[in-house]
């Protein structure tokens, strides 16, 4: 079943539709659907039923907008996805409190799961959860400090961003069946997926283009975040090291080459994440999982 199309048979039309509203809202703008993408391949690798596997997929899929709406709030963000953010098209309380149901909406839908399943997903849920929220942390406490180091700034990326890669590739390998050891496998395809894609990300904030990347150029540059591109810039001796001036600093990364390092870097992440799908059976679905990896390093949004 099509992601979108499992996600359109969940009834937001519910009252009081100030908090339902949104929520839809937030669903039907669409994305990459990638993380119940990558459970329903990592499942369908070791031929796990796809209605078995639909309810965690799902769970993920609105656990991660959820993230969105609130990250949105504290970035003070416009535009997500080519759109009007919650807190902007209705108010902050609004997209709050709707972001609040969606995290208890995803908790709902792991209900579904097999029961033989539900206590390890829930747990790997939990886990992930709470490494995203102190990665979201690290990143805002990292915004008032003049330095990172490329240590810190990788472990909260791997927090923030990759862990969700991970626990929805190792969970759609558990409700498959999957032995411990490929499950491992595709927890650290995972972190290495999610570490290249969130550098990819901090590079288009930069060099992407608004139209098809969905959000301004240069947010990151403007609130001050700790990207891979501004460590990697301090690190070289970036002039300036806490303007804000998106011109300036773009104009510093091209001076100092950030923007080749960041591609070197994405493609070395991107080879040593294929690395770990040697080790699983080889076929239709583990290539999908190869040709999505190669995919996403070249990605314009």
């Amino acid at each position: 079943m099509d992601i979108n199309e499992a996600l359109s048979r969940i009834d937001w039309s519910r009252e009081p539709r100030g908090l339902y509203e949104p929520i839809a809202y937030t669903l039907a703008a669409g994305g990459k659907r990638l993380r119940p993408t990558l459970t329903l391949l990592a499942a369908e690798i070791f031929d796990g039923v796809e209605q078995k596997v639909l309810p965690a997929a799902l769970a993920l899929e609105v656990f991660h907008n959820f993230t969105l709406l609130h990250d949105d709030v504290m970035d003070n963000a416009e535009t997500r996805r080519g759109r009007q953010c919650v807190h902007k098209k209705w108010n902050t309380e609004t997209a709050i409190l709707s972001g609040d149901q969606m995290l208890i909406e995803a908790y709902r839908l792991l209900e579904d799961i097999e029961p033989k399943y539900f206590l390890q997903v829930h747990k790997l849920f939990t886990r992930m959860a709470t490494e995203i929220c102190e990665g979201q942390q690290y990143d805002m406490d990292y915004e008032r400090r003049k330095e990172v180091t490329m240590d810190e700034y990788m472990h909260m990326i791997r927090l923030k961003t990759a862990v969700l890669f991970a626990n929805a590739l190792q969970i759609g390998g558990l409700l498959a069946g999957a032995p411990k050891n490929a499950q491992n496998a595709l927890y650290e395809y995972g972190i290495l997926l999610g570490l290249a894609f969130q550098i990819e990300d901090d590079y288009l904030d930069c060099f992407g283009n608004a139209a098809t990347f969905g959000k301004a150029i240069g947010g990151d540059i403007r609130e001050g975040k700790k990207t891979w591109m501004r460590v990697t810039a301090l690190a070289e001796g970036m002039k300036d090291a806490e303007s804000r001036d998106v011109d300036y600093v773009l104009s510093e990364y091209k001076r100092l080459g950030v923007d080749e390092k960041a591609r070197t870097e994405i493609s070395r992440l991107t080879e040593e994440a294929l690395k770990h799908l040697t080790t699983l059976p080889q076929n239709e679905a583990a290539n999908q999982l190869r040709e999505l990896a190669k995919r996403l390093a070249q990605r314009n949004k």
